[in-house]
């Protein structure tokens, strides 16, 4: 009990000091947004980029554009780096409530290489991001014309968009809602590479709106909410409920059935039918510590990390800290969280290992810090490597870098190895109900249905089965320009995936130990992760579907895949070695009350 109550109250701890930081950072004040006619209105230009690659963006000034003489930089938060963000300085001024109309930005003369640049960005599809007064807009570099079917023109054409109509929103004395357009009537051909002078200009119309400060953001979540896309959201649900209530059924009227008749043939003491209960004679190993003691903890001690983090996220995005286009705050908040709940992983790696040996708990300590961060960490490298070869924004910066290294140095490794201390001062013993015996019980020969790949192949797809749709709707989001705006979907969605997981655990675990295999404590871990298995094939089959391409975009695209999937085998593994000791400690309870 005591140990419990440490364990809720490091993340109850953890909990509040999450959701305070978030807070002051999400919560925008509306004095700090109020300007009265005239007033300069911030207005930053961010990056640009190909449409069908999210990842592949370049600094606004890397096409040449009219740029000031001398380029201001925003002093950016760590999160906004982590989202690629470069916000610097602009030529045009958008001043509250004062319309223009064809003002110049700038005149200038293009040289060959730099029709050719913007050319391939036309081809490529790039549009720009701004921010104004912390609203994010965008609009598109140039069009692409097929005149083929004139006599006097062969081929294709391509345009360079030269004027921007800005549209900008206001209710009293603040900005609501801001618009860009490319005007199409305005245009040079650049299907040449020769020199041509360009007069870039901009228009900007103020209109009224009754639209409330508070309530600004909404318009970005707007396309998730169509009436189609929540009857997909919904039929996703339905179809996860419907395959519950059929495993469940499935469990009850099978596994469930046939244990009782085991219970009941065990508490009769007829040896004849006592032979017919396979998992009984496992009483005395099915509670050995497992191998790799040390690595098995630091699992575990991730896994609880990992949902406790998800958990936390979930509870940001309910309270409304977590929206669209916040410029970061989820990647601030995934550093930032996973640091704090260190004492999670720490904690729960070391009292872990301390239920079966007083010593070596501080290697699962250790494990527990590098076993996931290691591998991400490389990743990160690798593809850092990249993007600087792209001259991408997606690479870190050196000072960034440094940063991160700090935050882990000073905060992850310390609050990671408090949780170990705590742990070990609050160690209890395992308790199981029926003593081990010293030499372990051969297994019999298995058949290919009863060994671990194809238990995993079957609790991984059930449980990916369900949440397919979804899963869809969260790629599109990632890795898209769908907004995923439903938290709510979202979490029933992963309720129901836990649910699966243990169910299928308990199933899957008891057909074992029928079949007299007592290890089952890393297989119950394996085919709990399973699912992230699936998810992580799904994910390339989203790519073949989709319509990114290049080396940069496939190798962020595997790359972050592969450690978000990586951290679900890790949740989901926890979450079903957890039913499974329930399960387990539970029927031998019951075979010794017998």
């Amino acid at each position: 009990m005591a140990s419990k109550f440490v364990e809720n109250s490091f993340v109850l701890v953890v909990f509040l000091t999450v959701v305070g930081f978030p807070a002051r950072l999400a919560t925008s004040s509306p004095y700090d947004h109020r300007y009265n006619v005239g007033d300069q209105v911030p207005l930053f230009v961010n990056k640009v980029g190909p449409l069908n690659n999210p990842s592949e963006t370049y600094q606004y000034y890397d096409l040449p554009f009219c740029r000031p003489d001398s380029i201001a930089w925003k002093k950016e938060s760590l999160g906004e780096v982590l989202n690629s963000d470069r916000l610097t300085s602009a030529l045009y001024e958008l001043k509250f409530q004062e319309d223009k109309t064809g003002d110049t930005v700038c005149q200038k003369k293009l040289k060959g290489d730099e029709v050719a640049r913007f050319r391939q960005a036309v081809v490529n599809d790039f549009y720009f991001q701004m921010y104004y007064d912390d609203l994010p807009f965008w609009g598109y570099i140039g069009k692409i014309e097929d005149e083929s079917w004139m006599l006097s023109e062969k081929g294709k054409k391509y345009y360079l968009f030269t004027h921007v109509q800005f549209d900008a929103f206001y209710n009293g004395n603040q900005v609501i809602e801001i618009r860009a357009f490319s005007d199409p009537n305005h245009v040079v051909d650049i299907t040449e590479d020769v020199e041509i002078n360009v007069q870039f200009t901009y228009s900007v119309l103020w209109n009224v709106t009754s639209v409330q400060f508070g309530t600004r953001m909404d318009k970005y979540s707007r396309a998730s909410a169509l009436a189609v896309r929540r009857q997909i959201h919904w039929f996703s649900v339905i179809n996860s409920i419907v395959i519950i209530v059929l495993l469940m059924g499935l469990l009850i009227l099978l596994f469930m059935r046939r244990l009782m008749n085991d219970l009941r043939k065990c508490s009769i003491g007829d040896e004849e039918e006592d032979k017919e209960v396979g998992w009984k004679f496992l009483h005395g190993d099915v509670f050995r510590c497992p191998q790799k003691m040390t690595l098995f903890s630091a699992v575990l001690g991730v896994g609880n990390q990992l949902l406790t983090m998800v958990c936390i996220l979930f509870v940001l995005a309910f309270l409304g800290f977590l929206y669209p286009y916040n410029r970061g705050l989820l990647s601030t908040s995934l550093v930032f969280i996973y640091t704090l709940t260190s004492v999670v992983g720490g904690y729960s790696a070391a009292s872990f290992h301390n239920q079966f040996s007083n010593t070596g708990w501080e290697k699962s300590v250790v494990l527990a810090g590098i076993i996931y961060l290691g591998p991400l960490f490389v990743t990160v490298l690798i593809l850092n490597t990249v993007a600087a070869s792209y001259g991408a924004t997606a690479a870190l910066p050196f000072g960034t870098m440094i940063v991160i290294l700090l935050i882990y140095t000073f905060l992850c490794v310390p609050l990671l190895a408090l949780g170990g201390v705590i742990g070990y001062q609050y160690r209890s013993e395992f308790q199981a109900p029926c003593a081990t015996k010293k030499i372990p019980r051969e297994i019999p020969p298995l058949t290919w249905y009863q060994k671990t790949p194809c238990h995993m192949f079957l609790g991984g797809l059930l449980s990916f089965s369900a949440i397919a749709l979804e899963l869809h709707h969260l790629y599109a989001s990632l890795w898209g320009y769908k907004i995923c705006t439903l938290p709510s979907i979202l979490f029933v969605m992963f309720i129901i995936l836990i649910l699966l997981t243990a169910m299928l655990s308990v199933g899957l675990t008891y057909i074992q130990l029928s079949a007299e295999d007592h290890e089952w404590w890393w297989r119950s871990i394996f085919c709990g992760g399973s699912t992230a298995i699936f998810m992580f094939c799904y994910s390339i089959f989203f790519y073949v579907r989709s319509n990114m391409s290049g080396f940069m975009q496939l190798s962020f695209f595997l790359g972050y895949n592969a450690a978000m999937c990586y951290a679900f085998f890790f949740i989901f593994g926890a979450i079903s070695f957890r039913t499974s000791l329930i399960f387990v400690h539970h029927i031998y309870q019951a075979v010794k009350s017998e």
